[in-house]
Parts: C-alpha cells; structure tokens; sequence
C-alpha cells in the first residue's frame, strides 16, 4: 500500500520531491536493455524509494529510474527483463503497474 494520501501528499518523512526522476544504478554489464513501465499512484521521494528497492532487488536487474510526473519506471536488465517479477514487485511494493509503455 502506498504511504501517499489521496491528495497526493506523503504520509512518511522520506524524501518528498514529488515529480522528479531518480536513478540508482546497480551494475554496467554489456548487453542490456532498457524496459518502461507505466505505473499509478506514485507521488512521493518515498515511492521512488520503494520501487527501486522491490525492482532493483530482482535477479537480471542494472538500474531502476522512477519518473513521478510521468508515471514511469524505466528498468534496465541483462537480457530481456522478467515482466510478470518486475510487475509482481512493482504490486508488492503498494503501486499499480500497468504494463510496458509505448
């Protein structure tokens, strides 16, 4: 469930940029691709933190960028990237995934 009020506010004292974009890389390797995600309900510093953490933590996985005003979480991952595990996470962690972008 996520921390963030239906007025878009954060009910956690975690990072509270909403509408910026972050990324936390993990590795370089060669061979990876780039993978958007659309996703609902996240507004906050502290969603950005949840999903790159629920993502990152999943095997295959380079880097994880949170895009909040453009409900977007970019997943970069050695191969093709496990869809039903990134949106599994994406679930788990409180947030709505609703598939790959355009």
């Amino acid at each position: 469930m996520s921390c963030c009020t239906p007025e878009g506010t954060c009910g956690t004292t975690a990072g509270t940029t909403a509408g910026t974009a972050t990324a936390v890389a993990i590795a370089a390797p060669d061979a990876t691709v780039s993978t958007a995600y659309r996703v609902s309900g996240m507004t906050c510093g502290h969603c950005r933190t949840a999903i790159t953490a629920a993502v990152g933590a999943l095997n295959g996985v380079v880097s994880v960028d949170v895009d909040l005003a453009g409900g977007l979480v970019t997943v970069i991952t050695v191969g093709e990237p496990d869809d039903p595990a990134i949106a599994a996470a994406i679930d788990d962690a409180g947030y709505e995934p609703a598939g790959r972008a355009a």
